[in-house]
């Protein structure tokens, strides 16, 4: 007698299988995110025929060939543009604008082959109706469809040369008995799209919903299984979104793509330096050129600092890592001998952008001693650099390059690491400084 198969239980956090119900994962240690999902058959675990080994000398390059989606910024991020039989996993808070996004980019896409929209969320109407609100002229294919059997066999009849999955959450499987959006009906769901795009060289996009942690729902494995993981961030409430690259096995993940959500819907900011510039010359204000990737961008530091009427004082950062800000306030009392121990700090990077390198070191310590001193920076400076535990300010990489992008955005003068020695620009003082003490001094006027 034929013995019959366990359910098994799926940790929808990590994918972690288990024979029986578990209170705690034992991988990611999560509570109550076991669900109950029916084994993986035989043939779903073959998949389609096996193949075989070829020398690497045989293997087509041209078959992996990129080509360009018609949007510059998400070219950007996904590392020079679409790679042929690539799947793409899309995430995003709601309304951040991903779907509308990729609306867009499918209409571009039409030129170069066909494009099949699958909707597991709108009607067709409604998806017209998007369409006619965005003034997108091509005929792409639009499928209002959940049934992932019926998806395949749609993919199978037209051959599209792009396929876009809004959502993968709404995609179901009938041989499983889990419902819509549970862990594995959304991981077989991505395989068999994966699977699609490997075979036929199709090139498939999927949006993912967002959890309230920030993560992609459904289980980790999810983000394996894809070749590029791209999140939107951004103000739901504000114009402005970033596009950033959080995996991607074609290219770099460092870059990002500014869009600004209008009328007419996401429009490229291919110059986004001035967005995240106030223009004030105010105390507490900083200038520091980041490199996002291969672009140089310029963003302002803001600091306020009051007098606390508590014995513990407050540190709040937005854009800053907090632990990265405490470390250069500790610096700023110890190496530039100002008194911060009873003084609430406040700093902020202007318009969304986090700073994540330590080129940008120098500029939150300025704005913070410009904010103490009520004495703001010489006007049109920049300050680039790295502050160390011994208060010595650090050269950084790629200097040539951001100095650069500060003199074509009218800046006069970068201080910045004496030992630097960037490339001399026409009409930019680059002023040396050795210690963060020395830097301070500037601002004093001493």
């Amino acid at each position: 007698m034929a013995k019959t198969q366990k359910t098994a239980f799926v940790c929808g956090e990590c994918g972690y299988e288990s024979g029986k119900w578990l209170g705690r994962c034992p991988n990611c240690e999560s509570w109550n995110t076991f669900v109950e999902a029916a084994p993986a058959t035989a043939q779903q675990r073959a998949g389609n025929a096996p193949s075989r080994a070829v020398p690497l000398a045989q293997v087509r390059a041209d078959a992996a060939r990129r080509v360009s989606s018609g949007m510059g910024e998400l070219d950007r991020v996904l590392g020079g543009g679409i790679v042929g039989g690539s799947t793409v996993l899309l995430g995003g808070d709601p309304g951040i604008g991903k779907s509308t996004l990729l609306m867009q980019t499918a209409d571009r896409l039409a030129s170069l082959g066909a494009v099949l929209y699958v909707s597991g969320e709108e009607s067709a109407a409604q998806l017209k109706l998007r369409a006619q609100r965005l003034n997108l002229v091509s005929d792409i294919l639009i499928l209002a469809e959940t049934d992932i059997s019926t998806v395949e066999a749609e993919a199978l009849r037209v051959k599209p040369s792009f396929l876009i999955i809004d959502s993968i959450q709404t995609m179901y499987c009938g041989e499983l008995t889990s419902a819509p959006g549970s862990v594995s009906q959304v991981r077989e769901s991505t395989a068999l799209l994966t699977r699609i795009a490997k075979t036929s060289g199709c090139a498939v996009f999927l949006v993912g919903h967002v959890t309230k942690e920030g993560a992609i729902a459904g289980p980790r494995v999810l983000e394996h299984m894809v070749d590029t993981v791209l999140y939107f961030e951004g103000d739901r409430h504000d114009s402005f979104r970033l596009l950033r690259a959080v995996k991607n096995r074609f290219g770099s993940t460092d870059e990002i793509g500014v869009f600004e959500m209008r009328d007419c819907g996401m429009a490229e900011i291919p110059d986004p330096s001035a967005l995240f510039l106030s223009g004030a010359n105010a105390p507490g204000c900083a200038v520091t050129c980041t490199m996002e990737g291969t672009r140089p961008m310029l963003a302002e530091v803001q600091s306020l600092i009051s007098a606390s009427p508590f014995s513990n004082p407050r540190r709040m950062a937005a854009g800053l890592d907090l632990n990265r800000l405490i470390l250069l306030l500790a610096v700023l009392e110890k190496k530039a001998f100002l008194s911060l121990s009873d003084k609430d700090v406040y700093i902020n990077v202007v318009g969304g952008l986090r700073l994540e390198e330590r080129a940008g070191d120098l500029a939150a310590a300025m704005c913070v001693a410009s904010s103490l001193l009520e004495a703001p920076l010489p006007p049109n400076t920049a300050c680039i650099g790295e502050v160390s535990l011994t208060g010595e300010i650090r050269p950084v990489s790629r200097m040539d390059k951001r100095v650069g992008e500060c003199a074509r955005l009218g800046y006069t003068s970068v201080i910045a690491a004496k030992s630097a020695k960037p490339q001399k620009i026409p009409g930019v003082k680059f002023i040396g400084v050795s210690t963060l003490g020395e830097a301070v001094r500037l601002i004093a006027g001493k």
